[in-house]
């Protein structure tokens, strides 16, 4: 049984559904009650972070981690357990949603599971030595990224099966982009995406998908030659839809909108390791990865955050546009025998089908925007979803 931890980014908003720069005081908060870390990621003396990159960091006994900062001080982040049940995890997401949530409504402010702000909002920086380098390095692009993603890590052998696996899911990873699309707002007007936060955050130089590696030092030699560059800050900024994490036996898929639902992020989290298991099982048994170009794959990703679940994907067993439920489909039969191997298959097949049914975060929030007209309301909205 793969372990999976989950993380996630949301954003900080005032009563009236208007984000604020209160995370850095809830963070304050939440560091009195054991439960917060105040000081941003590689500010840190051992240049590490207790829990973002980590999911189920341990601190001071308590193995479901912290509450960390973000690049932006309208953000809190939080990372689940090491877990082998979806259940563990679902557990984990409500506990720190509603820890996030307690520790901002103490500073006046509450948390919401969106991908970008509705409304306009002037985002803040965070204080920190490595915040303000990355945001005099690179302009608008970091001064107006304020997003909220969702990560999810499973567990891998080693570097080797790690790439192996990075080899095999990356044509389906933007199938996952439409199915937790969240941020068709972006700064109070409607983008016309579905996911306009895979959008801002391919303005990293940094970004999107890769091509395939040799092994697990083609992996490593790609990462040194990008630092040495020195256009990224640091390895830390490597921020590709898949990576390796650097500190813990993991691959981190890095490509999801956060959820608005908590038990969007389950379903999601099953899917990663349905995937995880499928790609090593695969490069165990000598099927090669998909010889699938970078550019296509980025091509599908555009199109899956334009549309979500509402129009065409492109399917990555043919290169082609098909309906959306369709490619859907195609990923759950990929991964149902690793599904079925971990006791997932129905929970993450019915949770599949409510998305399918009801819509993403993306689809909700343009049918509160329709219903009211006032996007502040798709934010307070989201409030009450994001704790349910």
């Amino acid at each position: 049984m793969r372990t999976v931890g989950v993380e996630e980014e949301l954003l900080v908003v005032d009563p009236d559904g208007r984000p604020v720069p209160r995370g850095p005081a809830a963070l304050e908060v939440a560091a009195r009650r054991g439960e917060g870390e105040t000081v941003p990621e590689h500010d840190r003396a051992d240049r590490e972070r207790t829990d973002d990159a980590v999911p189920g960091g341990e601190d001071d006994g308590d193995p479901r981690g912290q509450l960390v900062p973000e690049l932006k001080a309208q953000q809190l982040e939080f990372a689940t357990r090491v877990c082998a049940d979806l259940d563990d995890v679902l557990t984990d997401l409500q506990h720190w949603r509603g820890r996030a949530d307690a520790a901002a409504r103490a500073v006046g402010a509450r948390v919401a599971a969106l991908a970008s702000s509705p409304v306009d909002v002037e985002p803040v920086t965070t204080p920190g030595a490595r915040y303000t380098e990355m945001t005099e390095t690179f302009g608008l692009t970091a001064l107006e990224q304020l997003t909220c993603g969702c990560h999810v890590h499973v567990a891998v052998a080693d570097d080797d099966e790690g790439v192996a696996v990075l080899n095999r899911v990356r044509t389906w990873l933007p199938v996952l982009t439409a199915l937790t699309a969240n941020s068709p707002f972006w700064l109070g007007r409607d983008s016309g995406h579905a996911s306009f936060r895979s959008q801002a955050w391919n303005r990293w130089p940094s970004s999107g998908p890769n091509e395939l590696f040799a092994d697990a030092a083609a992996y490593h030699r790609l990462i040194a030659q990008m630092v040495a560059t020195e256009t990224i800050v640091d390895t830390g900024m490597v921020y590709f839809d898949a990576r390796l994490s650097e500190r813990w036996p993991t691959v981190e898929v890095r490509i999801a909108d956060v959820a608005l639902r908590a038990e969007d992020a389950v379903t999601l989290a099953g899917l990663v390791r349905g995937l995880v298991e499928t790609a090593a099982g695969e490069w165990r048994d000598g099927v090669p990865a998909p010889a699938v170009r970078s550019e296509v794959i980025r091509v599908a990703a555009w199109r899956a955050g334009r549309s979500g679940l509402t129009g065409d994907l492109v399917h990555p067993g043919t290169g082609r546009p098909a309906p959306a439920a369709a490619v859907v489909g195609a990923l759950l039969d990929h991964v149902r025998p690793a599904l079925a191997a971990a006791g997932d298959e129905q929970r993450v097949a019915d949770g599949v089908a409510a998305v399918l049914d009801r819509g993403t975060g993306a689809d909700f929030q343009r049918r509160i925007h329709e219903e009211t007209g006032d996007l502040a309301a798709v934010v307070r909205a989201a409030v009450e979803v994001t704790h349910r």
